[in-house]
């Protein structure tokens, strides 16, 4: 039997934009893509702190060190500069095998979105 169990998370940064004319997305520090084990395309869950939206979308990467987190397209009107949110992606693994397994969580400073 396959199961579905989270992956990666990046747990409670900042919204630091909403571009509703782009196509689709959330564009993501790539330095947090990176420590979360999180890749361009990949799908994710985006819960927000403030509000209680959830939503899916995929990932795109923003520039290193920058801390962004900007929810794009119509994405972008189920948040607001300055929300918290948590990103969260999943794999599909063999039962046995996903009792055994770790996901991958990063506590980013709240602040500016930076690894400490």
């Amino acid at each position: 039997m396959q199961i579905q169990v989270v992956k990666s998370k990046i747990h409670r940064v900042k919204v630091t934009g909403a571009d509703l004319n782009y196509i689709g997305s959330i564009t993501i520090d790539e330095d947090l893509m990176e420590a979360a084990n999180i890749i361009q395309g990949e799908k994710v869950h985006i819960v927000n702190i403030n509000n209680g939206e959830r939503l899916e979308t995929y990932v795109i990467p923003g520039p290193r060190k920058s801390g962004e987190i900007t929810l794009n397209g119509p994405a972008a009107r189920r948040v607001a500069k300055g929300d918290i949110i948590i990103i969260i992606s999943y794999g599909i693994m063999d039962f046995e095998k996903a009792k055994l397994f770790k996901p991958t969580l990063i506590f980013p400073n709240e602040k500016d979105n930076t690894l400490t």
